[in-house]
């Protein structure tokens, strides 16, 4: 009887993957919120924290299977390969712009468009840097760490787009996701030094520093009022990064390597 129960339920498991996919993400988002909220006062936004439980978990899954797809290496979680592929990905990445307001996002003039530019080149060539300083040569894994340090989102689209290895995609996000933390711990720290107290201070500082997560979060805990500014000129940032990081930005690099 027990026995027939248990098979009634992991066919059903089998059967609805991708709900179960959608289920434990909530799940997953509903932990890393109470714990950003409870633990960190809101300082590390929850998305963050997911991100970081996703990727132990992902760890957890690969060790327990030797299989090299996570936790979707398993029957009943299955769905999450799904859910986490390219075609969802880049669904979420398209409605994201849809929300932009392209009257507002005129109101940062040119200076945000600069804005924009430097904080896409300056965090792919820093990240490149550091990918050469721990031995990296070859422009693929380069490029790709490169573009992990403009957002956890360029990262690995950038990789996918060049050939990269998945131990280079996952580092590439850990670097986004280390990124995004700091942007939501020293923003409220920062931000009367830099003066970011207007609208116009908040697009230029979303477009610099780039994570939507982290400046969302860091402008919520320094005025609730600037976040949809910053997150704005940030969600154009993460588009200009998809754009710039395996183009423009990964031949610059070859040609450096000469390669």
């Amino acid at each position: 009887m027990i026995d027939a129960g248990l098979d009634r339920i992991a066919h059903l498991l089998d059967g609805e993957a991708l709900l179960i996919a959608f289920a434990l993400v909530g799940l997953i988002m509903w932990v890393s919120n109470f714990l950003s909220t409870r633990l960190t006062a809101g300082r590390v936004h929850g998305s963050a924290i997911a991100i970081v439980l996703g990727l132990a978990l992902a760890f957890w899954g690969g060790a327990a299977t030797g299989g090299h797809k996570g936790v979707a290496d398993l029957p009943f979680l299955s769905g999450i390969g799904l859910m986490g592929g390219a075609m969802l990905r880049d669904f979420a990445i398209v409605a994201t712009a849809f929300e932009v307001d392209v009257a507002r996002a005129k109101r940062a003039g040119a200076i945000g468009s600069v804005a924009l530019i430097l904080g896409t080149v300056l965090p792919f060539f820093f990240g490149a840097a550091l990918a050469w300083a721990f031995g990296y040569r070859d422009a693929v894994s380069i490029s790709t760490i490169g573009a992990g340090a403009v957002t956890y989102i360029v990262g690995p689209i950038t990789g996918a787009a060049i050939g990269a290895g998945s131990a280079v995609i996952a580092l590439s996000i850990a670097t986004g996701v280390v990124k995004a933390i700091l942007v939501m711990v020293f923003t409220p720290i920062v931000a009367p030094l830099i003066r970011l107290d207007s609208p116009r201070a908040a697009m230029i500082f979303g477009g610099m520093m780039g994570t939507v997560s982290g400046v969302s979060a860091g402008l919520a805990a320094t005025d609730r009022r600037l976040v949809p500014y910053g997150a704005l000129t940030a969600t154009f940032h993460t588009g200009l990064g998809c754009l710039l990081a395996p183009s423009i930005l990964y031949f610059i690099v070859r040609a450096m390597l000469g390669a």
